[in-house]
């Protein structure tokens, strides 16, 4: 054999090995959805609800329900970012992306945000929310059939661009935007309409944020309830994938 022909074979044989190793690189990278958990930290959100939606959301994440629903899915695990929220240019990134399959990755992430300090207390921008969201899926470093923003708040865009606007981009880009509306039992005194919009803020959630396939409002009557209706969601966003019953509740509202 030739040293030409040896060098040829030597190197089919190096190109299938670097093919393989990228494909095995590419498979451990997917995941079965990426979801950037958004929250709202304006000014309407005081230091105890604050503190009660960030226990929810740590809790939530390593809840059973939910560690089971996302151990059915093809990879059994999901990406997760958690960002944070407010007016205009006022979003951070509190989690950067990470993988969650299990107890121990559950556990971390609630760590980290638990130990994270609070963002932002400005107005509310969901379309700067949105967008940001957007570019925080663009710059994942996992691979999914599926993307969805998680947007929870207790009111109506009051900064920024307009919201429908921002989630028709999204749509357009295949992404799903879900929505947890927390309601008010008392208006705020200096701009009622706020937190309780005409018609009701799931029903501003359902016209103007939520939207993709799928996409469904989740209704937390009070920041009390918000841990048990971030279970809900989270069960509901990841069974989409795995095909598994969705769980009750919580004034789920489909898109329209």
């Amino acid at each position: 054999m030739s040293v030409a022909i040896r060098l040829s074979h030597i190197l089919r044989i190096a190109f299938f090995a670097c093919a393989v190793l990228v494909a095995s690189a590419a498979g451990a990278a997917d995941v079965d959805l990426l979801l950037v958990l958004a929250a709202d930290v304006s000014r309407s959100i005081d230091a105890a609800k604050f503190q009660l939606q960030r226990d929810g959301y740590a809790a939530a994440v390593a809840d059973v329900r939910v560690l089971e629903t996302i151990r059915a899915g093809r990879n059994g695990r999901i990406g997760l970012s958690f960002v944070e929220w407010s007016g205009i240019g006022a979003q951070r990134v509190v989690v950067d992306w990470t993988t969650v399959s299990d107890a121990a990755s559950a556990k971390d992430f609630g760590d980290r945000l638990l130990e994270s300090p609070r963002s932002f207390a400005d107005r509310t921008s969901i379309s700067g929310a949105i967008e940001f969201a957007m570019a925080q899926l663009a710059r994942a470093p996992f691979n999914a059939r599926r993307q969805t923003i998680d947007i929870s708040g207790d009111g109506t865009n009051n900064s920024g661009r307009d919201v429908a606007e921002l989630r028709d981009q999204a749509i357009a880009k295949g992404i799903t935007i879900n929505g947890l509306a927390i309601l008010s039992e008392t208006p705020l005194p200096w701009n009622p309409e706020h937190t309780n919009p005409p018609g009701g803020l799931e029903h501003y959630y359902r016209s103007n944020v939520i939207g993709g396939p799928g996409a469904f409002v989740m209704v937390a009557k009070n920041f009390d309830s918000f841990g048990d209706a971030i279970i809900s969601k989270l069960i509901a966003e990841v069974a989409q994938e795995t095909g598994r019953e969705r769980a009750p509740g919580f004034g789920r509202t489909a898109a329209r």
